[in-house]
Order: C-alpha cells, then structure tokens, then sequence
C-alpha cells in the first residue's frame, strides 16, 4: 500500500488540523500498519481528536494506536480478521516486512498471511529524512521486535533496566595497557575455517536406538588383560554402581576387542594425587594381587594436542577484536528482549571483527516457553531474534558466527547439534554471517576458538573425584582434563538431560588440535584463565535470572606465518568479562 504524506496533511487541512512532519510520518505508518488509506486515516484522527479533546502529538497518536490494537484485538477475539492485503499487527515481523525497501527476494513465514508487493516496497518516509535503497543497516534494532506479539504479558525487566553496573569489568586476563576494544568492523581480510570436520554435520540422529555394545565400540578402548604381576592398564574409568563415583566406587574397564570388555575394582589408597570421573581414559601403573583387586601406584595423564600452525591462507596477524556473548537473552520475567537489544547496541559501538554467540535464543527453561504462553510459534520468535542481530548490527561490519544449543526451544535437541538452518539470508550477510554446529572449531585468521555451549564444567564438576596434598582449582582440573582428553565431552555415562549420538560425537566431538582459546559458557562464576597454554573463558551469561549478566571479549595479535626458533606466544593477548 502506497501512501503519501502530502495527501495525508492535505486531508487534516481539510478539518483545520495542521501538525509536524514528524506527526505525519508516523501517520503514514499507521496507515500501512492498519490498511488505511489517506482519507480514512484522517477521519479516524479528526473522530478521536474530537471525542478525547486532545492536541494532535506524537503522544496523541500512540493513544490512537492503543485504540486500533484494541479494536483488532477485540476482532480477534470473535474470529474476525482483516483482509489479506492489510498489514495489521498480526505477527511477530509485520512491522519489519512493511518497512523494508525493495527486499524482494527475502521469504516470508510460511505459517502466514503473505503481504502484498506493494506493501513490501514502500519505504516509511518524510520529505526531511528520505530512505534510500538498502539503508537497512542503519534502522534501529528496536523496530524488528514486536515483545506484544510473542506474549500477552510482554513487559519489561524492572530489575534488569534499574541496573547500575552496566560496562564493569569483573575478571580480566593479560595485559590491557594500550587496548583498544574497538575493533575495525570486520575489515582487511577475515578467515574463518572450521577445522576437524570431514563434512557439514547435517545428518539423522540415532539418539535413543544406538546400542550399547555400539556405543563401547565407537569408544575404541584398549586395555591390557589383568595381570597378577605388576602391570600397566589402559581402560576407562567407571563406576560400579548406578550412583555417584566416589573414591570406592571406582572401576577400570576395557574394550572388547583387547580384554573381552572386562573391569576391576581400583584400590586409590596408595596414590597421593588423582583427579577422575567417569568415561575417562587412563592408564595406570600397579599391581593385583588377588584377582579381584587392582592396587593404583601411579596415574598417568594424558597429553594434549599440538597447538595449530597457521599458513599463508589464514589471512593476516593484524590485530583483532572478538566478542563472545551466551545466551539467554532474555530476563527469566520478560520476554522483550531488552538484553538482546543492549548487545546489538554495544556491537554496533565496539564494532568487533568478529562476534561469537552462543544459544540459547529462545530458552527451553524459560517460565513463558515452558508454559506455553508464547503467542508466536518457537521457530518464528527464533529467526526474529536471528533478524535482529542480522540486520541490527548490518552498520558495524563485524563478522557473526552463531552457536546452536540443547536449550534452543525449536532446534535438534541431540548432542552433536547441526548449525541453525536460515535461508532467508542476504548476499551481502552472507558473507559475514556463518552458522557452526555445537561443538566446534573455528580458526579466525589462524587463531583457533573452542566453541561449545553445553554447561560442561557443571556436567563435569559433579561427578569429578579428587585427592590432593595442596590447594588445587576445581576448574582448572577440569579444564585441563577437556584438553588432554581430547573431547569435547568425555563425561560418560553423560549427564541424564543429554541426548548423545556417538557416531556424530567422536566424528564432530573431538579437538582436532589444542585451541588457542577455549570458551566453555556456564551457570558457574564468569572466569578467564591460562591452562596448559590455552586461554579459557567461561563469560557467564547474558541475564542471570531477572538480572543482567555478562560477556566477554578478547584482543587477538598473532605472530606472523613462518617465524621459527621462538617460543610459542597465545594469540590472546588480554581478554575481559564485562556486564552488560
């Protein structure tokens, strides 16, 4: 539908009302929002003027705007709805579809009414502020959320918006004298490269049929055969019951090609330090004596990988700033996105080169989703969040990489996860949007990023056992574990909420190399630290319950391809946990 500004201000003429160009434009999009042309519309404001008393404001207008939400409302309600060609405020994106210019090509909501063309091209404009063909970039993010339509109780987070500690920085790493944590946008050459992958994991699932004879050949053990002399073993640790490890519980077991799949009980008493949980691999040094017993002396630890080796194709060692930031993004009280909406805003600020998110974006555990209470379907309130940042961020430049998770309401809920699927993609965001699967690695320009967004140092941090004769770090023990494990998940059996498909897992789970940074979001305190040479960062949460919650960022210098004879130095030159 097309409408004129000028005719509109000819039409208030006609009943003595003269008002600002501001006044009009948002005329003009009332009109296209409720189907109503010139004429009609300044019937519908000269009546409510009128019967209210009223000056003709922008305030005057919302109220008016208030009384056709009512009135569609109250149609709803009886099983009336407006004809197909009018816009309405009938779903999450119809604001978005009505003020896009010459977007075409880009596919609507299958489960909906399409728009006619004409509403599509017509651009919201003012003789002041013409917009011009793609200009989409600098819209304000807040215009591709409708909070109304997800929920009938959409209000905002009243702790969340009274926080007073916004931009503090709560942990940090390395040195930041002379940071700048602004990056340039996602310019120069950006690389990005997922390693360790032999193809797109985009395959079915076999969740809840694979065997467990299956499951304990794709687990490959070898173990030695128990011996009555001193002997060294190569199993995985178990327990020997349905409860949780502890120091007595503790079984080794083999595979069935080398030991028959064969276990013992070990006997810990003589070891002064260990640290185990159950699905690790070991090998351990001992004897037994009596046949049913294996007495531990010594554990070995297992070896990480080799850090990865960047090349010429790797791009440049220019200086780069990357943001990482984990969901949820909303308040467990609201679902207006207003977290959300800060991100977008400090990315288009900061303009990072790359910005890493991890799911949830439409969190299974929130008390609206879990209630059914969501108005919209999962899958459109998900790729309206996904339009969101898309399209929000368009201005800054910066590269995104999103990260699936269990949590995501609408997505395969089967560890490994496939990328999200979003073909409503532009040319131009292709190019700097990708979608990874959970887990990954991703190398950017030859820096190499662990990414997952299961809680693994809570699933891990539960069922770990330890002794030690000194102060030791519950997180790095575990941490360190992950690295010289070689996995991204070692815990098994895995925690009971988690759905494994093994094939995929020691396929698409495993570190092809020792990362340069590790980032393992969690329900546990934010961190960053150094474990075996590998920087890790738990960057909490964007909310946390009501309450806004934190992200993270990292200042990248790499050596340059080729310089031999040094000492190895991290990519990761300072790194910072910020609150939103």
């Amino acid at each position: 539908m097309a409408v004129s500004t000028q005719q509109l201000a000819e039409e208030l003429e006609i009943f003595g009302l003269k008002c600002e160009q501001a006044v009009i434009a948002k005329l003009a999009e009332l009109c296209i929002l409720y189907g109503h042309n010139e004429e009609e519309m300044a019937a519908e404001l000269v009546a409510f003027v009128s019967t209210h008393g009223v000056n003709l404001t922008l305030e005057t207008l919302n109220s008016l705007e208030h009384e056709f939400l009512s009135k569609r409302a109250s149609k709803a309600q009886h099983g009336a709805s407006r004809d197909s060609g009018h816009a309405g405020a009938r779903d999450i994106v119809s604001i978005q579809e009505l003020i896009e210019v010459e977007e075409e090509e880009e596919s609507l909501l299958n489960s909906y009414t399409t728009p006619s063309k004409g509403s599509q091209k017509r651009a919201i404009t003012t003789p002041e502020t013409p917009l011009r063909k793609r200009s989409l970039s600098a819209r304000s993010p807040h215009l591709l959320l409708s909070p109304s339509s997800f929920s009938p109780s959409a209000t905002p987070s009243k702790k969340y918006n009274s926080r007073n500690n916004r931009g503090e920085v709560v942990t940090f790493f390395g040195s930041a004298q002379g940071v700048s944590w602004s990056g340039r946008g996602g310019a120069g050459d950006i690389s990005l490269k997922v390693l360790g992958c032999p193809e797109p994991l985009t395959g079915s699932y076999k969740s809840m049929f694979q065997k467990l004879l299956d499951i304990r050949e794709e687990q490959g053990l070898r173990a030695a055969q128990v011996d009555q002399e001193p002997v060294t073993l190569l199993g995985q640790i178990g327990c020997d019951s349905n409860g949780k490890l502890n120091s007595k519980s503790v079984i080794l077991e083999g595979d069935r090609e080398h030991s028959s799949g064969a276990q013992i009980p070990v006997d810990l008493s003589e070891l002064k330090e260990y640290s185990l949980f159950p699905g690790q691999v070991v090998i351990m040094e001992g004897i037994n004596t009596t046949g049913r017993k294996f007495v531990a002396t010594k554990l070995y630890e297992g070896v990480p990988l080799p850090f990865y080796q960047p090349t010429e194709e790797d791009g440049d060692f220019e200086q780069r700033m990357v943001l990482v930031a984990c969901g949820p993004y909303t308040t467990s009280d609201s679902i207006t996105y207003d977290p959300l909406l800060d991100l977008v805003t400090i990315i288009n600020h900061d303009r990072p080169d790359v910005c890493i998110l991890f799911g949830p974006f439409l969190d299974a555990k929130h008390e609206q989703v879990e209630s059914c209470l969501l108005t919209s379907p999962f899958e459109d309130v998900f790729k309206q969040c996904l339009r969101t940042i898309i399209e929000g961020t368009r201005s800054s430049g910066s590269h995104l990489v999103f990260v699936p998770s269990l949590r995501d309401v609408h997505h395969e809920p089967v560890y490994p996860q496939p990328p999200f699927s979003y073909p409503d993609l532009s040319r131009e965001d292709k190019k700097r949007v990708r979608f990874v699967s959970e887990p990954c690695s991703l190398s950017i320009n030859g820096a190499v990023f662990a990414l997952t967004s299961t809680d693994l140092l809570f699933h891990m941090g539960a069922e770990e056992i330890s002794s030690s004769s000194g102060p030791s770090d519950r997180l790095s023990r575990i941490l360190r574990h992950i690295l010289t494990q070689r996995s991204y998940y070692p815990l098994y059996p895995p925690q009971e909420d988690m759905a494994i498909d093994y094939e995929s897992l020691y396929a698409y789970g495993q570190l092809p190399v020792t990362p340069d940074v590790f980032i393992v979001p969690s329900e546990l305190r934010y961190f960053v630290k150094d474990v075996l040479g590998c920087v890790c960062m738990n960057p909490g949460r964007l909310t946390k319950g009501q309450v806004g919650g934190t992200f993270g960022r990292f200042y990248l210098r790499r050596q340059p391809v080729g310089v031999a004879g040094e000492e190895r130095q991290s990519p990761c030159v300072a790194a910072q946990v910020v609150r939103i």
